[in-house]
């Protein structure tokens, strides 16, 4: 679709509040808000956490890797489904700017499912006595990093911008039956891994002292994912912008 195509009449809204203009102009203000409240609550969380906490009865002081597991194992499931939400957007409206967000969502997506696979690990020595165990949650988020790689690689691969955004979002949409999986694993099967401590359907399983420095944790590395996506969105753009101002000068510059 080009600049003369008019959308679909359900992604008329969407294009309005796409307009790369309109998108620097937002992000701009938005943006120091929200790499501040990010990186506010990350310290608080992770202080409040690692050295006012209780240690847990069983794992004891081992357990504080939560802090930073547990967040960084929801966004990888969290950047995933908006990878996939980017890749409707893109293939059902032409959305202008979900392709771009989509290719800078996926490096940050791979980052925080590689420290969750990291400190998954550590955490796993001393409660597991090994690394890596076969388990079905952790080789379902290992499946997980392969499937970001893969789009990271894809959207990259082509000469034509397009195309590799094309194939990137099916894959997007392929590998998103994944994350039920991810979500399920310990329910579906005999895992090694713990049962979810924190549930829509019921009360919190973890002592409150605990709980809220996680919370505050989690909700900081989610502003944080948000800044570093919008950031890297942002520089997207003007690069777009600056090559398009580029390639117009020396097109003038060849009919003179």
């Amino acid at each position: 679709m080009d600049a003369t195509t008019p959308p679909p009449p359900g992604g008329r809204t969407l294009h309005r509040f796409a307009n790369p203009g309109r998108f620097l102009r937002i992000s701009g203000r938005v943006l120091p808000v929200v790499a501040l409240l990010g990186l506010g609550l990350t310290l608080t969380g992770c202080v409040w956490g690692l050295f006012f906490a209780p240690a847990d009865w069983q794992q004891g002081d081992a357990v504080r890797i939560m802090y930073v597991h547990v967040p960084a194992a929801w966004l990888a499931s969290f950047g995933y489904l908006s990878l996939a939400i980017c890749s409707v957007l893109s293939l059902v409206w032409r959305h202008p700017l979900a392709d771009l967000a989509a290719a800078e969502i996926g490096p940050v997506g791979a980052a925080f499912t590689a420290l969750c696979l990291a400190t998954g690990s550590i955490w796993g020595k001393p409660m597991w006595g090994a690394w890596w165990v076969w388990d079905a949650r952790l080789t379902s988020v290992l499946v997980l990093f392969f499937l970001y790689l893969g789009h990271v690689a894809l959207v990259r691969a082509f000469d034509d911008p397009q195309r590799g955004y094309r194939a990137g979002a099916i894959l997007a949409l392929i590998g998103v039956v994944n994350l039920p999986i991810i979500k399920f694993s310990v329910d579906w099967w005999n895992t090694l891994h713990q049962p979810a401590t924190i549930k829509f359907t019921g009360a919190p399983t973890m002592y409150v002292g605990m709980l809220w420095p996680l919370l505050l944790c989690a909700l900081g590395f989610t502003f944080g994912f948000v800044a570093i996506v919008l950031a890297r969105t942002r520089a997207a753009v003007m690069e777009r912008r600056i090559r398009g101002l580029l390639m117009a000068r020396a097109q003038e510059a060849d009919a003179r």
